[in-house]
């Protein structure tokens, strides 16, 4: 990439237009599209003396705020260009990420059929799959046979987002299958389009969240799914690239909420100090308005810790452990959620394992911090006469504790799914910050137990 930028900015000094537009339409997309980053600066001009088709290839795969800072220094025979020749998927996508007023002016350049396609588009709910599809596909008739299939695909094939998979339709628009392209090739040329049909039909509702459908797309292995109305008919299709684009905000935004601040939406380097801290400042201050639950706890158990005062070095010992159990559990059932490995009805089987694991995770810490006590007991008299009391208190609340911290990690999103929300806000810190308190009520109320404080 080093080379590649120095060899751009030797051809942008020397104003060379001509072997400048040679040495970018040479280059692979991803290439320019790093150029473009390197070079923000002439990124406009990049795309200005790019071959069309290139020019759109390379602009589709920018991120947002790189797509809106070009078309405010692009001319508007570029722009025009640029917003005819983009997919519908992609224009809908570049479109909804953008304030109304520019739309509807970027909207005008498109001719009055494309005009109406992308306000259909737009008027599907926001994260729908109805967003992402795009209506450019091959569809033919079961009565056809394989010499008109192909005579079609030549003639409309140019125009559709994929052509591996051809979509059979009926006389009113209702899908009825989808073939394989190879299995058009590889047959006789008489053979009919009914005698190809195999009734394994996945298909997606233009309602369907987005989200789901990455799931789909993982365990089916399928480049494109159609997607109908509630009445069966065929709107569009939705093909892999996007579904990875999908796939690649929804992991990066649940990162972002699981580390306990808002979903950035663009990048790091990009977004404002400002709004960057106030997607930060939300969850801090309920972090912290919990955390200070942390202190009414210990206030309330005052007079024994006056009694005990050994039972406080422990505390940041106790809340850790109970923490960091949470933490594990919350992000292990989040990772397997997203992934589709558990769904809400899994709760019974997922406590159950949590029980048994927070269990033993419990006793195997407990264990380790009773014996620490055990052995500093033989050579230091730091915990006192009741030093075999403190040992198993802090045995016991560690196993109570980390078991509590295990539940509740593994519960909290399975609960957040099931009232509508989103998982991921059951963030590690959120966890941490709820198992801290608790754990802190049930260390002392076992000291109080067994040290009869």
């Amino acid at each position: 990439m080093e080379e590649m930028v120095e060899q751009v900015e030797l051809l942008l000094e020397g104003n060379d237009e001509q072997q400048l537009q040679t040495y970018l339409n040479d280059l692979n997309i991803s290439d320019v599209e790093e150029l473009i980053g390197e070079l923000p600066e002439h990124g406009s001009r990049f795309i200005e003396i790019l071959s069309l088709n290139r020019a759109v290839n390379v602009f589709r795969i920018l991120d947002f705020p790189t797509q809106e800072r070009l078309l405010k220094k692009l001319s508007g025979k570029k722009i025009a260009e640029l917003i005819n020749e983009l997919p519908p998927d992609d224009r809908t996508s570049l479109f909804s990420e953008m304030h109304s007023d520019t739309v509807k002016s970027l909207i005008l350049h498109l001719p009055p059929e494309d005009r109406k396609q992308a306000f259909a588009l737009l008027g599907y709910k926001e994260d729908s799959v109805g967003r992402l599809m795009t209506p450019d596909y091959v569809a033919v008739k079961k009565s056809w046979d394989v010499v008109q299939v192909l005579s079609h695909i030549r003639r409309y094939g140019k125009n559709s987002e994929t052509i591996d998979v051809i979509y059979v339709i009926d006389e009113n628009g209702i899908l009825l299958d989808d073939i394989r392209i190879r299995d058009i090739l590889l047959v006789d040329p008489a053979t009919k389009v009914s005698d190809l049909m195999d009734n394994r039909l996945i298909v997606l509702n233009v309602k369907d969240p987005q989200e789901e459908v990455i799931n789909t797309f993982r365990m089916n292995n399928r480049v494109a799914l159609p997607v109908t109305d509630d009445s069966d008919i065929l709107l569009g299709i939705v093909t892999v690239d996007d579904i990875l684009w999908i796939a690649n905000e929804e992991y990066t935004e649940d990162i972002q909420k699981i580390g306990g601040t808002e979903a950035l939406d663009e990048p790091y380097l990009d977004i404002s100090l400002l709004r960057l801290v106030k997607k930060r400042v939300g969850w801090l201050i309920i972090l912290f308005l919990g955390e200070m639950l942390t202190a009414t706890a210990m206030g309330y158990f005052e007079g024994q810790i006056a009694k005990a005062v050994v039972l406080a070095l422990f505390v940041p010992l106790i809340i850790s452990s109970g923490g960091n159990s949470g933490s594990q559990a919350s992000t292990l059932i989040i990772q397997a959620m997203a992934l589709g490995e558990v769904t809400v009805e899994d709760w019974w089987r997922v406590m159950r394992r949590e029980l048994i694991s927070g269990l033993l995770l419990g006793l195997t810490l407990g264990v380790i911090g009773f014996s620490r006590i055990f052995i500093w007991a033989q050579f230091s008299d730091i915990y006192g006469p009741q030093w075999l009391a403190v040992a198993f208190t802090v045995g016991l609340a560690l196993v109570g504790i980390v078991l509590w911290g295990s539940l509740a990690g593994s519960m909290l999103p399975l609960f957040l799914k099931r009232v509508g929300l989103d998982p991921a806000t059951s963030s590690a810190p959120f966890v941490a910050t709820l198992v801290d308190v608790t754990g802190l009520i049930i260390y002392f109320s076992i000291a109080v137990s067994i040290m009869q404080i």
